[in-house]
């Protein structure tokens, strides 16, 4: 096993950190362009937010191949195959010749793109010593954010300048050249036991999964949070982009950088752990995501920003508690648990638009706040829940 800070655990953590912000640069690039897209297109704010949720979507449904499958075949080829096969699909988004042709290409790039996320933390789990994985999950998942902003930067950067081809071509020649360095720097795996891949068997291990209490809440808890978390910064665009801020896709890019506060927050999520258990750091993740989004509800563009910043730091301490959990609790078929993890993750992602859009049609910003803070109503009592249930005495460390 992997020792905390030892020399292949910080190889082994550079690379899937790396993987990471690959693939959620490719997801999220198109999201600062949506305003422009809307107007381009003639469609409305559900319609072009069809572009984000078609990906999403596609990811989830994707995670429920690549979980069970890694647990029978190993997850090195998966990773590795599906970042290079993100990386072309960027480039067919560059020559997509029509709105429908960039849904169905953005569908097929949403699936390649599982392959990593399904399996990333299962394969710190066969590899690290428990607290390393603790470790190595806050920083990867702070990888996340750093790919989220810098998909956001490119995407609405490039965007201005050449147009959205120009700010596909440009995602999808870094990350096959990030692929590159991915394949040099994953450590082979040394933990893994392959299981021989049985439908019967993979659907039990679903199964069983569902009906497991403490990951059935962790699962509710990931995808609700995230159903909130990324949908807002959909509907900030549209704020944003309209008076009195007038917005250009540039500068809606740069909103985007207030992803750092996620950057930090997971990043101080194993240190968090050792003085809260991990339910308790949901909790308090959970909190200040309401009361960033109570903070963005004021006119000033710095507030604003401010109250972005906060939610991505409350959000990703929740987030890097409860994937986590899930791979300290299954029982079993840790790539599969961690899998459903992600599948209700990305979900919720794709499904926000549907329960936000009703709030923003009829009370705009404000009714997006109110719609957010119910549903994280909801998460913080599973939060609590998780909390209180113990019946080992241990199961809410």
């Amino acid at each position: 096993m992997i020792h905390m800070r030892s020399a292949a655990w910080w190889r082994a953590t550079l690379a899937l950190g790396l993987g990471s912000l690959l693939v959620f640069i490719n997801l999220y690039a198109p999201q600062p362009l949506l305003p422009d897209l809307r107007e381009a297109y003639g469609v409305s704010t559900l319609v072009v937010g069809l572009v984000m949720s078609v990906a999403t979507l596609s990811l989830a449904v994707s995670l429920l191949v690549f979980g069970p499958l890694s647990d029978a075949i190993g997850r090195d080829g998966i990773m590795r195959i599906s970042l290079l096969a993100a990386g072309l699909l960027s480039l067919a988004l560059a020559l997509a010749p029509s709105f429908e042709a960039l849904l169905l290409v953005r569908a097929l790039q949403g699936f390649v793109l599982g392959g990593l996320p399904a399996v990333a933390i299962a394969w710190m789990g066969d590899e690290f010593e428990p607290d390393a994985m603790l470790a190595a999950v806050g920083l990867y998942i702070g990888a996340n954010t750093l790919g989220g902003i810098s998909g956001r930067l490119v995407g609405g950067g490039m965007g201005e300048l050449g147009g959205s081809a120009a700010g596909f071509l440009t995602v999808g020649l870094i990350t096959l050249v990030g692929v590159v360095i991915f394949w040099k720097l994953l450590p082979p795996s040394r933990g893994f036991t392959p299981r021989r891949f049985e439908l019967s068997a993979a659907l039990a291990d679903l199964r069983g999964h569902l009906f497991n209490p403490l990951l059935l809440s962790a699962y509710l808890l990931g995808g609700l949070n995230f159903l909130i978390f990324i949908n807002q910064y959909s509907y900030i665009t549209f704020r944003l982009a309209a008076p009195p801020f007038s917005l250009g896709s540039t500068l809606l890019g740069l909103v985007f950088l207030t992803y750092l506060g996620g950057t930090l927050g997971s990043s101080l999520s194993g240190r968090l752990v050792r003085h809260l258990s991990q339910p308790a750091c949901m909790m308090l993740g959970i909190v200040i995501f309401m009361v960033g989004t109570l903070v963005t509800l004021a006119d000033s563009l710095p507030l604003i920003l401010l109250g972005l910043t906060i939610n991505a730091f409350g959000f990703f301490v929740a987030h890097s508690m409860a994937s986590s959990w899930v791979g300290r609790h299954a029982r079993q078929g840790r790539g599969s648990a961690s899998a459903l993890y992600l599948v209700f993750y990305y979900s919720g992602a794709s499904l926000g638009v549907f329960w936000l859009e009703p709030f923003w049609s009829l009370g705009g910003w404000g009714g997006v706040a109110l719609g957010s803070w119910l549903i994280l109503g909801v998460t913080l009592s599973i939060a609590a829940w998780l909390r209180r249930w113990r019946p080992d005495g241990n199961a809410g460390r």
